[in-house]
């Protein structure tokens, strides 16, 4: 079992940015960091380049948790 997760400090020039997400789906996470992207930094992600897309999920991290 395990979790995935993402903090906007992890993405270069947002290190004073305190968002952070869990959760059980990378689907689910991503869903959290457009709506963050959106409410907290007036981005679009759907217009974001390619590369900073995958930039993103590049920085998404999987924690496994004990069964």
């Amino acid at each position: 079992m395990g979790c995935f997760t993402y903090a906007c400090k992890y993405y270069p020039g947002m290190e004073a940015c305190p968002g952070r997400f869990e959760a059980e789906s990378e689907e689910e996470l991503w869903k959290h960091i457009e709506l963050h992207a959106k409410a907290a930094h007036e981005e679009d992600p759907a217009s974001w380049p390619s590369e900073e897309t995958a930039k993103v999920k590049s920085l998404i991290k999987k924690i496994e948790t004990p069964a």
